[in-house]
């Protein structure tokens, strides 16, 4: 009886046992309450533009309710102890129909309204030292990335419009290349930057405006990283050495990132993330150009063909530790200084990775850094440490270079009329 009594005890201790407090956890949620994170790129500006019920209505999309944004709300963010957001202002590279400039400008429009709606907690912020104020006081600070230098328009003039209107990094290019830098995941025509692709890094230099390489080819990530005189970032990729994906950043890069004091802002994309799912997606769309050649346009068999290549071939789960094992191999080559994070929630269609389903999961991902080892000093560093060290020193260049550099009236007919030297 007292056996059977022991065993008893066992059964109903062991529920409580398995669900014991994760003291890594309840250590990140303690840090994270005086070191917020400042994550490096969301889209849900696009999201409220595409909205199906009513597209660009900033009031419709609700951020104190979790019924209009997928990844994104404000207990959300709260709970995933995110203090400050640069929000993506993005807009397509393929669309043509009055000219990228209209289109930005909305978008501008859009995130501006959003922050200003949510004034009791969101505080638009221009400056290093705006998020350093705004967190003291428990706000929000707001920054905006523009996603794509094709919304220039070939025109220093409209760049620096653009930041005077709150842009503090631009993205190169995003998907399609342009006529001064080749993007990653499109035909390399220029072999990198052209002569004005370089005076556009110069004047975001002098600008105080943060060259953000994401969706750069590599021969953009060195030419920029050759002519720029301030930090640059990655504000939503992660290592290509382990998945070789070309949206990622390769070691080679990411030695330089540590020289020129820059930051890599791991992101949250399946495939950037795992080699399995990586080589998961090239066998799917293989196997749909294959039908499709077969088939002649007939879609209802295409479907059927491809359900069933889907039920033999399931995606590959892609998990929270794999994509610590970016942080860890980044950490290993270059150090912890360089490092941030970009989960590009709201950006991804619905794919998440397991654990990191939205903004409120960020503290399980911080948890597995320390139980890797990772010291609060350098959690700190990549919570908010590293990307306000990058803005300040951009700030501090720029203040330096506009006394002795004018805006720069330079033109790409004027730059780019001969071979690249």
């Amino acid at each position: 009886m007292r056996r059977l009594a022991a065993l008893s005890l066992l059964v109903v201790a062991l529920p409580a046992f398995a669900q014991a407090p994760d003291p890594y956890l309840a250590r990140v949620k303690k840090l994270l309450a005086t070191t917020p994170i400042i994550d490096g790129h969301n889209d849900v500006p696009w999201e409220i533009r595409e909205n199906r019920e009513k597209p660009r209505d900033v009031d419709h999309f609700d951020l104190r309710t979790n019924l209009t944004s997928q990844d994104t709300d404000l207990a959300r963010l709260k709970k995933g102890g995110v203090g400050g957001q640069f929000w993506s202002i993005y807009i397509p590279g393929e669309v043509k129909d009055s000219g990228y400039a209209r289109i930005q400008l909305e978008q501008f429009d859009i995130a501006r309204r959003m922050i200003a709606k949510y004034d009791k907690e969101m505080v638009f912020a221009r400056t290093s030292g705006d998020a350093r104020r705004a967190m003291a006081a428990g706000k929000f600070p707001s920054f905006l990335g523009l996603e794509g230098g094709h919304a220039i328009e070939n025109s220093l003039g409209v760049l620096r419009i653009y930041y005077d209107l709150g842009a503090r990094y631009m993205t190169l290019t995003h998907n399609v290349t342009l006529d001064w830098a080749d993007a990653a995941q499109d035909k390399a025509v220029h072999d990198g930057l052209t002569p004005f692709g370089e005076e556009v890094v110069r004047e975001m230099n002098r600008l105080g405006m943060i060259v953000d390489l994401s969706h750069v080819s590599p021969a953009v990530m060195s030419d920029a990283l050759h002519v720029t005189e301030s930090p640059v970032m990655f504000s939503h990729s992660s290592a290509r050495a382990l998945a070789d994906h070309p949206r990622d950043v390769p070691d080679s890069m990411l030695v330089r990132v540590k020289q020129n004091g820059g930051i890599v802002m791991v992101t949250f994309v399946r495939e950037f993330i795992s080699q399995k799912n990586q080589d998961w997606r090239l066998a799917r769309n293989a196997r749909r150009r294959e039908l499709a050649s077969g088939f002649g346009g007939d879609t209802a068999r295409l479907r059927a063909a491809m359900t069933e290549w889907f039920r033999a071939n399931p995606e590959p789960i892609v998990t929270l530790e794999e994509v610590a094992d970016h942080f860890d191999h980044i950490k290993k080559l270059i150090g912890a200084d360089y490092v941030g994070l970009g989960g590009d929630f709201d950006g991804t269609g619905g794919e998440h990775i397991q654990g990191l389903e939205d903004v409120s999961k960020y503290p399980h991902l911080l948890a597995e850094l320390a139980r890797r080892g990772w010291t609060d000093d350098e959690l700190r560093k990549v919570a908010n440490g590293n990307i306000l060290r990058v803005l300040a020193a951009n700030e501090a260049v720029a203040a330096r270079l506009q006394k002795t550099r004018k805006p720069s009236t330079r033109t790409i007919d004027e730059l780019d009329r001969g071979p690249k030297m």
